[in-house]
């Protein structure tokens, strides 16, 4: 890490969960990392001093579960991530299993490594990925290949991924109703790393023996969608869920176009059931509602009931374990400088669930910047310019860069 201290954050509400840090404190930055974080730190001559007051800064946002294989065709399915992440905050996002082993090095090649968010990959068990007939199709579910890239790419990959194996009329010997989700356990256990799954209950395989299936690190995504018995008939989490947590099954939120339900969450989160992480399976058939980004999400649980510390830690440091990265979500002096200065709003907000039906709030998270390896990424406040008068009066030459 460099000595030279590049940008200092200052008078923000510091949420740090990963260190048990939540009151205000400056943040220093230099040469994209987290220099330290304490209070009343003097910018050194050079570095730039930011005012933060009145805002949260909290680490680089993550979120589990987007579908960013934008560059794969016909696709349908993927959006362009960094036209939608650092504005809400997020540095690092996972793409779940839109790529399987066939596609993977092209969405490496075209998209991780082009993109400026961080972007890992579980990988999806059918090697054609998503969407399409062949998710039904059980021969394109291939453990052995779906681990090796996982082996080969341990830097982008992060598990395993199975869903949408529930669409054919009924199961029959060509389709046994566990097939997919049995392959992919033997590949995450091949690979050793976990299994997303998204599920579907049909007869013969039911969601309590899909968390008996599952191992400890294993998440759950769409918790709150309409088809799992989650509650019993007096809204308390039913035992068999309750005991799948205990044994170290990860329930993520998942928001997605229809896996998120009010009739679900709330009951839930009033006995005690959150979502272990929040994340938005952000993709283009939600981004312009009911999703529409990690913050909106974010503030839905907040508005729940969830403590704003609580919805930071689980938009952190929760995925980042999750994923095998505990080294993000954490503003830890040396930690990569991802940060999110965010705003929380007071008044009266509506929030839609995947049926449209509507929950009115009085909190609601906005970005005002967003530092990504310590660079400036996003500043929607424009927090980090000079106002015009004080800026050099060649500030506004048009450089030869093509810029617009």
């Amino acid at each position: 890490m460099s000595d030279r201290i590049d940008i200092v954050l200052k008078g923000g509400h510091v949420i740090d969960p990963a260190n048990q840090i939540s009151q205000v404190m400056d943040v220093a930055i230099a040469g994209g990392r987290i220099g330290s974080v304490a209070r009343d730190i003097p910018p050194p001559h050079g570095a730039q001093a930011i005012d933060v007051a009145g805002c949260y800064v909290a680490p680089g946002l993550i979120d589990i579960h987007v579908h960013a294989y934008h560059t794969r065709e016909p696709e349908g399915l993927s959006v362009v991530i960094d036209h939608h992440s650092f504005r809400s905050g997020v540095t690092t996002v996972v793409d779940t299993g839109t790529a399987g082993a066939k596609h993977f090095l092209h969405f490496k090649r075209t998209v991780i490594d082009a993109a400026k968010t961080r972007i890992f990959a579980f990988v999806n068990i059918v090697k054609s990925g998503m969407i399409g007939d062949f998710e039904q199709d059980v021969a394109e579910m291939d453990p052995e290949l779906a681990a090796s890239i996982c082996l080969a790419y341990p830097a982008q990959c992060v598990g395993i991924k199975t869903a949408h194996y529930w669409t054919s009329a009924a199961f029959d010997e060509a389709h046994p109703p566990w097939a997919a989700v049995d392959r992919a356990l033997e590949a995450a256990a091949i690979c050793g790393q976990p299994l997303m799954v998204d599920f579907w209950p049909r007869e013969g395989r039911s969601y309590a023996d899909l968390l008996q299936r599952m191992r400890p690190g294993d998440i759950h995504t769409h918790m709150y969608a309409q088809q799992f018995d989650l509650l019993d008939d007096n809204d308390q989490p039913l035992s068999f869920v309750r005991a799948a947590r205990n044994n170290g099954i990860i329930f993520d939120l998942g928001h997605g176009a229809g896996s998120f339900w009010f009739r679900k969450a709330i009951p839930a989160m009033e006995h005690g059931f959150g979502p272990d992480s929040i994340s938005t399976d952000l993709h283009i058939g939600n981004v312009n509602g009911p999703v529409f980004d990690m913050l909106t999400t974010m503030s839905k649980i907040l508005s729940l009931g969830m403590p704003l510390d609580e919805v930071i830690c689980r938009s952190t440091v929760t995925p980042a374990r999750e994923i095998g990265h505990p080294e993000l979500g954490t503003l830890s002096e040396g930690a990569a400088a991802d940060v999110a200065v965010l705003r929380a709003e007071e008044g009266e907000f509506g929030y839609m669930d995947c049926g449209r039906a509507r929950h009115r709030g009085t909190k609601r998270l906005t970005c005002e910047m967003t530092l990504r390896d310590g660079k400036i990424v996003f500043d929607g406040d424009g927090r980090s310019a000079p106002l015009w008068p004080d800026a050099p009066p060649e500030y506004w030459t048009i450089r030869r860069s093509g810029a617009k």
